[in-house]
């Protein structure tokens, strides 16, 4: 394995598992939409130098599904996220996060007509038993934040909706130029946001403001912007089956970070965060060498 793979591996595991906390830092004085939308507008902006060839390289006919991929596997996400880290710990978000590769089988299963197996399923299941340890204390569901966290399983359930749409219907257009476009597209209606929820009215010279607003343009140029990029490296360098090895570095990193903003980490929430890591490993291992283009049922009856 080349060296310079696991410098990307590293730099994606911290880049990813960093950005849940930096949703927290951004909404030290921004609301929760102003920081999404800073997020998707940043990182539009900064892949706005490859919109143009991307443009030309996109059939018409597609343009819509690629609009629609960016709003249900970045927009409506970064938003879900950011709300949901008003009650829920950036730690607990990292964990929930990892449940992605488990919902794109799922999804695949249920509604693109792919192919799974006994292996899968139990992964599945062993994913899930790892998600209610996570929802449970002392025996109970705590029902205070749960609503919270729905947003986030939501949004991993959109996660795995776009890479089955995307492996569907738009795998012959690169996946740069997918994200280029589709984030480009949507610098407009998050500046709108940002206009509406009075972003425009702080005082810029506030060093609250400024730090939030780092944040959360941090979100979007290294989380979004550059980490795709950078994924995409991996994924031609390494493999896929290297490259979505980082989602079970993500929440790692995640929770260590929570330590060191002195988040509860419980024993039950370390726990949790293992056995969602092996459903996902499971489910992996046995899934194809390209997780974005699964075969299908009628392929192989």
């Amino acid at each position: 394995m080349k060296f310079i793979n696991w410098i990307l591996f590293i730099a994606l595991s911290v880049i990813w598992g960093s950005s849940f906390i930096l949703m927290k830092e951004g909404m030290k004085v921004l609301s929760p939409y102003q920081v999404a939308a800073l997020r998707i507008a940043s990182a539009g902006i900064v892949l706005l130098p490859f919109i143009i060839k991307a443009w030309k390289q996109i059939p018409r006919n597609k343009v819509v599904a690629v609009i629609l991929s960016g709003l249900i596997g970045n927009f409506i996400p970064a938003f879900l996220f950011c709300v949901a880290e008003i009650k829920v710990d950036s730690s607990i978000a990292g964990i929930l996060n990892a449940l992605t590769p488990l919902f794109t089988i799922i999804v695949g299963f249920m509604f693109f007509n792919m192919q799974s197996s006994p292996r899968k399923i139990i992964g599945v299941i062993i994913g899930f038993i790892g998600l209610i340890l996570l929802f449970t204390g002392g025996g109970k569901i705590d029902f205070k934040n749960i609503s919270y966290s729905l947003l986030i399983l939501v949004a991993t359930v959109l996660y795995g909706i776009n890479i089955n749409f995307v492996g569907k219907h738009l795998k012959e257009i690169g996946s740069l130029n997918i994200v280029s476009v589709a984030l480009g597209i949507l610098i407009i209606p998050c500046l709108l946001i940002l206009f509406f929820t009075g972003y425009f009215k702080f005082q810029f010279t506030q060093t609250a403001f400024l730090l939030s607003t780092s944040a959360g343009c941090l979100l979007g140029i290294m989380g979004t912007a550059v980490a795709t990029i950078l994924y995409y490296r991996l994924l031609k360098t390494a493999g896929a089956l290297f490259a979505t090895m980082v989602t079970y570095a993500i929440p790692v990193v995640a929770v260590l970070l929570g330590l060191l903003i002195n988040e509860k980490i419980t024993v039950q929430i370390v726990v949790s965060l293992l056995i969602i890591i092996l459903g996902v490993y499971i489910v992996n291992t046995t899934a194809n060498k390209n997780p974005f283009s699964l075969k299908r049922k009628r392929d192989v009856e």
